[in-house]
């Protein structure tokens, strides 16, 4: 849905063609959700069987140039006015793996977490490296600017909340397998020796969910 409204948000500009569309989505996101020029069309045509753009003037060789209409300027009016619904949140890729990780046998979860967490605060060194750059020489002068900066920013502040959430779940394993009771062993009976035996059993099961880090 944001493609749909981002390229009503452009055409409500002036009339464009699809690759201009295309070239000024990115310019605007900092190319952060590349799109494909067929995603771009495949979106136009719905647009315009939804009366919210239609052709404006002839073809140009094989483009179009589009302009929106009241209706599409009316639907655009309350995509600004209304809160981005975070009651259906998205599928996240990192949470489901998570999810299906916990519980299965052979799986490190504790392995997942850390390698996750370095790409997680790699990518938020590089976008605070592409803030400082964005903010050199006295900050944004132009909205397009601007724009890219605010993207940027919630890139940041993203990644520096999945890197908390990435603490929390391995705080969270590390409790549980604290209190998971040591699995009896086959074989052996009953001796002085069965506390030393449980003490070994529970820091096993703590290195294969936690991957061998303490937190």
């Amino acid at each position: 849905m944001s493609i749909r409204y981002g390229l009503l948000a452009l055409l409500d500009y002036g009339p464009k063609y699809g690759s201009q569309l295309r070239a000024e989505f990115e310019s605007r996101t900092g190319a952060t959700w590349p799109l494909n020029i067929g995603q771009v069309y495949t979106t136009l045509s719905r647009l315009e069987r939804d009366a919210l753009i239609e052709p404006a003037g002839e073809r140009d060789g094989k483009q179009q140039r589009y302009r929106i209409t009241d209706n599409g300027r009316r639907e655009l009016a309350d995509w600004y006015r209304q809160p981005v619904d975070r009651t259906h949140p998205s599928r996240d890729e990192l949470a489901i793996k998570l999810a299906m990780a916990v519980g299965t046998e052979g799986v490190d979860v504790g392995a997942i977490i850390q390698a996750q967490r370095h790409h997680t605060l790699k990518a938020m060194q590089d976008y605070t490296r592409l803030k400082a750059q964005a903010l050199a020489d006295g900050g944004p002068e132009t909205g397009e600017e601007m724009a890219w900066l605010l993207v940027l920013e919630q890139l940041i502040f993203s990644a520096e909340a999945e890197a908390r959430w990435l603490d929390h779940c391995e705080s969270r394993l590390m409790r549980l397998a604290a209190r998971r009771p040591a699995r009896p062993r086959t074989g052996t009976q009953p001796d002085d020796t069965g506390a030393d035996h449980d003490a070994h059993d529970d820091d096993h099961t703590h290195h294969r969910i936690t991957g061998g880090t303490t937190a």
